[in-house]
């Protein structure tokens, strides 16, 4: 399919829809939420130069760092072209991309970034929100216009070179290989670096994965090797397409947009071991104007994110991410399908989901935050997901995020029934998720059905979840959320109630169905519960469990 026509579909639909108030999914979808800009696609000049022009050896064992320089230097200097990898294995260092150049890579085109990390010098950089030094990304853009990345081949970032892994992540055959492949351990012995530069990294003081102690250059040099690099970092640049290509194997994140404007991903894929620490698929932080179709995740983190930068750092750049359409896409492993946050200080708004399949992730639609971030997410759009064998939840509000994923949160015990907990001063500290639109979903095989965890002082408000099916181990919890509308919406637990709420107000269950004969379909606690209404044909005052201070405040018809 030509893209431009994709482009010019995707958009035409969501103009259409504005008009009249419809999106084009259904006779009966849901009221059209914002209008995308034209996303620009990059121009490249017609023009095209091989890098085997330039001295480039695709054997697999020759460095050709230089010969990518080159091509990229003289199609620049000619205003631009396509530097053709042709088909072969081309082991090379960092590739930097200039203005109005594209990297297409022909069928059967290979190339595999060095794992010698002397040649990844520290850059200064942004990663997890933040303004920091990392190593240089294998694959970079920064500052430019009209990039572009495309073709057949594959892109592989050497990341086991790089990534430390957890003993309990791996076969007992992959750990003993580990171990004969050199490294150091941990010193409880559970955990194998790469390196003693990135254990030091790692055990001297890191939040995530940015040290919390390092000021000087000096000192982020004495832990380079834990300085991951993103395998492909793209910032500050306007007009970027991503197509054809699968990227893989990265050191960290594999794919890191920041800052762009127009950016074009289309039938990407995009695969890491499940093991791979930090292996997220695309991690679009504080972009404008953005498309991401047809394309397929397999990871070790999460698979599609959305981000806006961390804490004060990312309230003070105050650049949200914004105009997201993203359609047909795939998530297998991962720990979740979509994601907003953690970070994403810099808010989030008019994002637009549609007809994705998320098969064996943590989560499937996953929404993370903690107290300190700030910000606000909202004007998000979810439309036509199919799910199967989640580990967890199919649909995940958390603003206790603690670092975890949701299997690591649920092992370790974080996901603890809800109590009372004392609210705190709101303050631009304080995150916020409001006005999210869910309908047609479908889900096969979870932990849990639902769970919303908003802060006491700050609910999650304004949730709508319709024409939604879930078969589940245990029922929905939702904690903590104001103006919440549960239409049309089926969940059929494995034990336990289907439908377990603490602390909400104003929430509306209509046309809620479960199995018929539960002891208990409905629990409602905590003492600060308000205009709660649910009406099932499967809940009545007999099996439900309302405690005392609820009971007034609960109408079951």
């Amino acid at each position: 399919m030509n893209l431009k026509n994709v482009m010019m579909g995707l958009t035409a639909m969501l103009l259409a829809s504005a008009a009249c108030g419809r999106t084009t999914a259904s006779d009966d979808a849901s009221p059209a939420p914002f209008t995308l800009p034209e996303v620009v696609r990059p121009s490249i000049p017609d023009r095209s130069a091989s890098i085997a022009e330039f001295g480039a050896v695709g054997d697999g064992h020759t460095l050709n760092t230089q010969a990518f320089a080159d091509a990229i230097a003289a199609l620049a200097a000619q205003g631009g072209g396509r530097v053709v990898v042709p088909e072969g294995v081309w082991y090379t260092g960092p590739i930097e991309l200039k203005d109005n150049i594209e990297l297409h890579l022909a069928q059967n085109a290979v190339i595999v970034f060095s794992d010698d990390k002397t040649l990844y010098p520290l850059v200064k950089t942004i990663f997890e929100g933040l303004d920091t030094w990392r190593c240089q990304s294998p694959l970079s853009a920064r500052g430019v216009r009209n990039v572009a990345v495309t073709g057949y081949g594959v892109i592989d970032g050497n990341g086991d070179a790089w990534r430390a892994v957890k003993q309990d992540k791996l076969t007992a055959g992959r750990w003993k290989s580990k171990l004969r492949s050199g490294g150091v351990l941990s010193d409880d012995g559970k955990t194998w670096y790469p390196s003693e530069s990135y254990k030091f990294g790692a055990t001297s003081g890191a939040d995530q994965n940015v040290s919390t102690w390092a000021k000087t250059r000096e000192d982020f040099e004495r832990m380079h090797d834990f300085l991951r690099p993103v395998m492909v970092a793209i910032h500050n640049c306007e007009n970027v397409l991503l197509e054809g290509v699968t990227f893989q194997n990265s050191p960290c994140w594999n794919i890191h947009p920041a800052l762009c404007t127009n950016l074009t991903v289309h039938n990407i894929t995009v695969r890491c071991p499940e093991y791979a620490q930090n292996g997220d698929g695309i991690d679009i932080e504080s972009c404008k104007n953005v498309v991401l179709t047809d394309s397929r995740f397999d990871v070790g983190d999460d698979g599609i994110c959305i981000k806006s930068g961390k804490d004060k750092a990312g309230r003070d750049r105050g650049i949200p991410c914004e105009n997201v359409l993203v359609d047909n896409c795939i998530v297998f492993h991962g720990h979740g399908g979509f994601v907003v946050g953690s970070e994403m200080s810099g808010g989030v708004k008019n994002v637009k989901v549609t007809n994705c399949i998320f098969s064996g992730t943590d989560v499937g639609l996953r929404f993370k935050s903690t107290r300190g971030r700030g910000g606000v997410v909202e004007n998000i759009w979810i439309e036509g997901i199919a799910m199967n064998n989640i580990l967890q939840e199919p649909l995940l509000f958390d603003l206790f995020y603690g670092g975890k994923s949701a299997s690591e949160a649920h092992a370790d015990g974080d996901d603890a029934e809800p109590t009372d907990l004392a609210a705190k001063p709101v303050d631009e500290t304080t995150p916020a998720f409001r006005d999210i639109h869910i309908r047609n979903v479908w889900c096969r095989g979870a932990r849990r059905a639902m769970y919303f965890n908003g802060l006491p002082e700050m609910n999650v408000e304004r949730v709508t979840v319709e024409n939604t099916q879930i078969y589940a181990a245990t029922g929905a919890q939702i904690n903590e959320s104001t103006d919440v509308v549960l239409r049309n919406v089926k969940i059929v637990p494995e034990k336990g109630p289907a439908l377990m709420l603490n602390n909400v107000r104003n929430l509306s269950a209509a046309d809620f169905a479960c199995p018929a004969g539960m002891e208990c379909a409905l629990t409602v606690t905590g003492s600060r519960n308000r205009n709660v209404a649910v009406r099932s044909a499967q809940i009545d005052a007999k099996n439900s469990r309302l405690s005392e201070g609820a009971r007034k405040q609960v109408t079951i018809r």
